[in-house]
């Protein structure tokens, strides 16, 4: 039974140091067409990998950092020169 506990913690500690950055921006275009058209359609952006999660209310459940790269080129493909990038778990509030 030990040897399971152990095994199974041995697992999620590799887990943690695989873990990819996630990448949190605030979509400004969507601020503005939600103002225009009186809507209120999520305008945060979780980047996780390939996959994009759109929500209103992100917690982060560990260390992270803001980067603003500055006149240089975007830090996301989306066009995004502010982000939060974090290794930690992140807890999506729809």
């Amino acid at each position: 039974m030990g040897k399971a506990v152990l095994s199974r913690t041995l697992h999620e500690v590799i887990g943690l140091m695989r873990r990819k950055k996630t990448y949190i921006h605030v979509n400004q275009h969507v601020i503005r067409a939600n103002r225009k058209n009186d809507s209120s359609d999520p305008v945060i952006t979780v980047k996780q990998g390939t996959k994009n999660t759109y929500c209103s209310r992100v917690r982060i459940l560990g260390p992270s950092e803001v980067i603003y790269s500055g006149n240089d080129k975007p830090l996301l493909s989306c066009g995004a020169r502010v982000v939060i990038a974090t290794e930690a778990e992140v807890e999506i509030v729809k």
